[in-house]
């Protein structure tokens, strides 16, 4: 039986808040109160559905959000100041309807790992991040084809340098290692005439071109296949190439599923289902998302949270976006965190996983959570009260009552010894308020809190 069956409550797999949750926090930035009980409600089909067609949050997202976004990126791109490109893209992610397109966004900016540190162009780092964004649901073929053009990805790749009699093969090999099949699915040769195919490449105005009079034009052969390889050529050798749909499978996989949540057989199957589907990145995420695999429970509360996931969810579900946070200073903790926006790592981008989780990083998401306990990244520095989101939403009057509210607000669900735990770790606090900050700070630097 097929893993990615679509997935049916059970009286064994309920639809449950723990899995409205779940799905929430996997595939955006969490979801307020209000949003978990009318999906909780509603059932998987229309949750999900809501979250694929951009239309998930129904609280705070401004009625102008796609004309104030375009505003502040403006302002950010004159200000001279790498931090306030990093502050818009995290507003977007706060207050978009649309958090799964900003998953993806991420996802794809790690996929194809790109810096300000040598692309020092901020426009046209912002102009990837958009055209990232704009192919992110569609075929992976045209994303990919988007890439090969994109000004920001062929300086930080060397493409410009790249002339017959004169190889630069730095795009040419992750284009073929990281962008597509995979290591292992190519050889030296491969990647040498890839890089003859990918010559004349040149950036004009903040454009994109192939110079014909600097390109190769003799034969090449890649993958046992010869013929006089464009850029274009070359783009249809590797989406045909089964190696790729492994590849994407992989990569969506690793990024809506936990660790060794998904086996290789389900991979190749899913692999598989993206070659018929003109590998649609769309239907392999609606795939994901609907699946039996996505809700099973070994696959709930296994996959370390990247830092934006953490930190951005928590805004989330306490409701702290009115007013607004300060993004710069979010930005500033992601940083600390070990996700700085716009500045990878290196080629591969950032690790994932476990790698989330050193020393310096706990430390920092520890800090950030007190940061945001006591109002430090909010610009009015007031710290934060839980007693009217608690009042709102009938989440109890005594102190346990509320620990548990709060519980079920970050996972679905809460052991009672746990409630009993920080209930009692927070007593001696001088009021209700201080002892919820208490309770706030104890319960998201446990270890169970940084598994979504």
């Amino acid at each position: 039986m097929s893993r990615w069956s679509v997935y049916v409550p059970t009286e064994k797999v309920p639809w449950n808040l723990a899995r409205v949750v779940h799905l929430h926090r996997r595939a955006g930035f969490a979801a307020t109160w209000l949003e978990l009980q009318r999906d909780l409600a509603d059932g998987p089909e229309r949750a999900v559905s809501r979250l694929l067609n951009g239309t998930s949050r129904s609280e705070g997202v401004p009625e102008d959000f796609e004309a104030l976004s375009a505003t502040i990126s403006c302002a950010a791109l004159c200000a001279g100041d790498p931090g306030r490109l990093k502050a818009w893209w995290i507003y977007r992610c706060l207050f978009t309807p649309d958090p799964l397109g900003e998953r993806l966004t991420l996802m794809w900016h790690n996929h194809f790992a790109t810096s300000l540190v040598k692309v020092t162009n901020r426009s046209a780092m912002h102009q990837q991040n958009q055209r990232l964004r704009q192919y992110a649901r569609g075929e992976f073929g045209t994303l990919l084809a988007a890439m090969l053009e994109d000004p920001a990805l062929l300086v930080w790749l060397d493409a410009t340098e790249n002339r017959p009699g004169h190889p630069n093969e730095n795009l040419a090999r992750e284009v073929l290692e990281l962008f597509s099949l995979g290591i292992g699915h190519y050889s030296e040769d491969d990647i040498r005439e890839a890089a003859r195919a990918l010559t004349g490449l040149e950036i004009q105005d903040g454009i994109a071109r192939l110079d014909l009079p600097r390109h190769d034009g003799g034969l090449k052969t890649i993958f046992g296949k010869s013929g006089a390889f464009r850029p274009r050529d070359l783009l249809d050798l590797l989406i045909s190439h089964p190696a790729t749909s492994e590849r994407l499978a992989w990569r969506l996989c690793r990024e809506f599923c936990g660790e060794n949540a998904v086996d290789p057989r389900a991979i190749k199957e899913l692999a598989d289902g993206l070659r018929a589907n003109r590998l649609r990145i769309d239907w392999a995420v609606e795939t994901i998302l609907r699946s039996e695999l996505f809700y099973d429970a070994s696959n709930l509360h296994c996959r370390v949270a990247d830092p934006a996931s953490f930190l951005l969810s928590l805004l989330r579900a306490l409701e702290c976006c009115d007013p607004p946070p300060s993004t710069l200073a979010l930005a500033d903790a992601l940083r600390s965190a070990g996700l700085d926006l716009f500045v990878p790592p290196n080629v591969g981008g950032w690790p994932g996983g476990r790698a989330w989780l050193s020393t310096r990083t706990v430390l920092a998401r520890g800090k950030a959570i007190v940061d945001l306990a006591y109002g430090r990244l909010h610009s009015s520095t007031v710290p934060i009260d839980p007693q009217p989101l608690l009042e709102r939403h009938r989440g109890g009057e005594s102190l346990p009552d509320q620990v548990r509210f709060l519980g079920t607000l970050f996972w679905g669900d809460i052991d009672h010894r746990l409630v009993d735990e920080l209930s009692h770790a927070a007593r001696d606090e001088a009021d209700r308020p201080s002892q919820l900050r208490r309770v706030l700070i104890l319960m998201l630097t446990r270890s169970q809190a940084h598994l979504h």
